[in-house]
């Protein structure tokens, strides 16, 4: 359907974040005064911009829920043609609403943080780039297009996460950030190829409609080089590495980035291309068994590290888990997970900005063991935080409760064995977080006598107090089923499979699951003395956590190290075996053209000997050959 009224004014969208990119990032010192407030103003308006065109969606029939908007060819090579063509239906417009709300409320808390930052401007102009990306990711029509966003999110995050690029530790989080998301690309970039042969397009309307025709096996291809370029941008296993690093970067850019943003670029991949997994069962499977894998890990990673921010980039790693669990059980599960991406979204961020807030007012300190008791210096900060913590545990009536506990149920029905992974995760959640919670907001005060934890400014508690009431109300959009009816003509209906056991039973059995967690911290950490200093005599499962399961070395063994060796022999084989025929011919022919050198002295008398020298010769071989 062709745009019309406001939304005509889609493509402002991205046109908003992006202009004010280009004008901070090359307006140079003139926008120091006010960049960061240009800055917010513009994701501040997209956001304006996605609230009004929701509201009128809201209004239509589910038939005239997908608007299309051509802006121009983008380029042709015979029949292929891509254009700029931009896609806003009911899927989209959540991704809308969540990016740029989000995203506002993280430029405004930034203003504070980033204050005394001499390159504040700049880092605006990156986080606008970055929004700017992430809207074009989730606003194209075809995958071209997503991947033009896809990689626009991957060079603005580079620049983010490195930011503060004087720290060697940055500089290299950010340079391992970039590699490992190629390596995911190259599925996504060979991925569309494949849709290009098979298909002749590589649009979202064309592919869904002849993806009934291709084979299975072209199918899995497909769907299996999508998911590799969907564990690279959600960091999920093998491609997991980067994540925890990335928190090398302003805390702002871990909400921006690792909470309702990059990090669910895969999901976002998974769930609009439920037409290629629903004719991919293998591709299908690989999803969840990926998706099981990574709940894990990253819930594991969270029990041993002390850095706060490194406890949440192992919650991130593990709650995407969950989003990819629910897309990859198909029409049972695509619409949760969005509703968890979402829930997340709000909690997530909360919980990053809370955690900046409490190194605000600590001297810049990540490490929990020096916290203690900040409950009652950073009152406002406990509070918003504490609703994140409630909403990501389960707790009943927030928002984490109601998307969490719906993936659980899709997985339980689906199969024992995927459920019961699930369920493991919520309770090892509530381990970690509750544990988090109590080293930084209870027990006794760690902190040095120099330190004087204080509350943050009110430009930074205002946007945690919005993420807190988000946290607690996110799950309003499940009343009356209404996230599921709204994605609908998207992923089809939710096909609802039966319990091995009541609902409400299953719902006891997952609280009495998070509340053993939550009783466990309690008692290892709550009621025992939490040194400054981590104890080094610790079983092998924590030294392995707190190396993060060893994700580095394996990496190391499996790509890294073959890969060098690969690249030594490539390079023996092109010094000697190349370069030693090209150069021992050059050698050759210089020998021989030393040799006939010799000849050519310049000298009559030579040349003249050399004619009867030849002469004889010739006339030797006429008289034998007579003979």
């Amino acid at each position: 359907m062709s745009p019309d009224g406001v939304f005509s004014l889609l493509w402002l969208v991205i046109a908003l974040p992006l202009a004010g990119a280009v004008v901070l990032l090359v307006g140079g010192r003139l926008t120091d005064r006010w960049g960061h407030w240009l800055g917010t103003a513009t994701v501040t308006g997209s956001f304006v911009l996605s609230v009004v065109m929701f509201v009128q969606l809201l209004g239509r029939d589910d038939a005239e829920r997908q608007i299309g908007q051509h802006l121009w060819d983008w380029f042709a090579v015979g029949d292929f043609q891509v254009g700029m063509d931009l896609l806003y239906d009911p899927l989209s417009a959540l991704f809308l609403l969540l990016i740029t709300g989000v995203s506002a409320l993280i430029h405004l808390y930034s203003v504070g943080y980033m204050e005394h930052d001499p390159r504040r401007r700049r880092f605006f102009g990156y986080l606008n780039l970055f929004v700017a990306a992430m809207l074009m990711l989730v606003l194209a029509a075809d995958y071209v297009g997503v991947f033009l966003g896809w990689e626009g999110v991957g060079l603005a995050s580079y620049l983010l996460i490195g930011f503060w690029q004087h720290k060697p530790s940055a500089a290299a989080a950010a340079k391992k950030a970039f590699v490992i998301n190629r390596v995911g690309d190259i599925g996504m970039s060979l991925a569309i190829m494949l849709m290009f042969v098979t298909f002749g397009t590589t649009a979202f309307a064309g592919v869904s409609a002849a993806a009934g025709d291709a084979t299975e096996s072209t199918m899995t291809a497909i769907g299996l080089l999508l998911l590799l370029g969907a564990c690279g941008k959600s960091a999920q296993v093998p491609l997991q590495a980067w994540l925890l690093d990335a928190m090398e970067g302003p805390t702002p850019v871990s909400a921006l980035i690792h909470a309702a943003t990059m990090v669910t670029a895969g999901v976002y991949l998974v769930t609009r291309s439920n037409f290629v997994f629903e004719n991919a069962p293998v591709a299908q499977t690989a999803v969840v068994v990926v998706a099981c894998v990574t709940l894990l890990w990253g819930a594991v990673i969270g029990c041993a590290k002390d850095d706060i921010k490194k406890v949440l980039a192992g919650s991130t790693m593990s709650q995407i888990g969950y989003m990819m669990l629910a897309a990859g059980l198909g029409p049972a599960g695509y619409a949760f997970a969005i509703f968890h991406l979402v829930t997340h979204g709000f909690f997530k961020a909360n919980m990053f900005l809370g955690a900046g807030s409490v190194m605000h007012g600590t001297g810049d300190d990540v490490n929990m063991r020096h916290y203690g008791a900040l409950r009652k210096a950073m009152p406002v900060t406990f509070l918003t935080f504490a609703m994140g913590y409630l909403a990501i545990i389960g707790f009943p009536g927030f928002s984490g409760f109601w998307s969490k506990d719906k993936i659980i149920e899709a997985a339980v029905a689906e199969n024992y064995l995927v459920g019961a992974a699930a369920l493991l995760g919520a309770g090892v959640t509530a381990f970690y977080m509750t544990r988090l919670m109590l080293m930084t907001f209870f027990t006794k005060e760690r902190w040095e006598p120099e330190v004087h934890p204080h509350e943050s400014p009110k430009v930074m508690t205002v946007p945690l107090v919005v993420l807190a009431a988000l946290s607690v109300l996110g799950g309003v959009l499940l009343l009356g089923d209404w996230v599921t009816t709204w994605l609908t003509p998207v992923v089809g209906e939710v096909e609802h499979h039966e319990l091995p056991v009541p609902v409400i039973v299953l719902t006891g059995i997952v609280v009495v699951v998070v509340a053993l967690g939550v009783g466990l911290a309690v008692l290892l950490v709550g009621r025992r003395e939490v040194p400054r200093e981590a104890p080094q005599d610790v079983s092998f499962v924590t030294r392995a956590a707190r190396s993060d399961l060893y994700g580095d070395a394996i990496n190391d063994g499996l790509v890294v190290r073959p890969g060098g060796v690969l690249v030594r022999g490539l390079v023996a084989t092109d010094a000697r075996g190349v370069d030693g025929v090209v150069e021992g011919g050059a050698g050759l022919v210089g020998a021989l053209s030393s040799v006939l050198r010799r000849t050519q002295n310049g000298y009559v008398r030579t040349y003249a000997l050399s004619v009867l020298g030849g002469a004889v010769i010739l006339v030797l071989a006429m008289v034998a050959v007579t003979w």
